[in-house]
């Protein structure tokens, strides 16, 4: 993959930095897992798909530079690296209604739609130990 320069800068990423990654991703997870409100559990869940994300940009050497659009090149670079086209597909509607939940007022995101997207993102995680 070519990382775009003006979002990925490259960086060498000590051990200790990258298990630093795994625990924010964690503590999203059990945030999430604990909760019974589904904005709280989808929110903890999108921001541990994010952080999976950064976890496995530094791990290829790079950090995400915080612009306009860098979450889609997170899940870009994160289906790309994984090799996992299913990144792309859900990691995109997750992002999609994230906004349409942030900037929309009559939005809602189904309990259905909160329980997928957590097991979606708990496979990832995985694939992080």
């Amino acid at each position: 993959m070519k990382f775009d320069k003006d979002y990925f800068t490259g960086q060498t990423f000590t051990a200790e930095e990258l298990n630093k990654y795994r625990k924010a991703v964690a503590h999203c997870i059990t945030v999430a897992k604990k909760n019974d409100d589904r904005d709280v559990k989808f929110h903890f869940a999108y921001m541990a798909l994010i952080k999976i994300g950064i976890y496995f940009l530094a791990k290829a050497g790079y950090r995400i530079k915080s612009r306009p659009g860098h979450h889609i090149k997170i899940i870009e670079a994160l289906s790309v690296l994984l090799n996992d086209d299913d990144i792309i597909i859900i990691g995109d509607k997750m992002r999609k209604d994230r906004n349409l939940d942030f900037y929309s007022s009559d939005n809602m995101i189904t309990n259905k739609e909160t329980d997928e997207y957590m097991a979606f993102v708990e496979k990832l995680y995985k694939r992080m130990l």
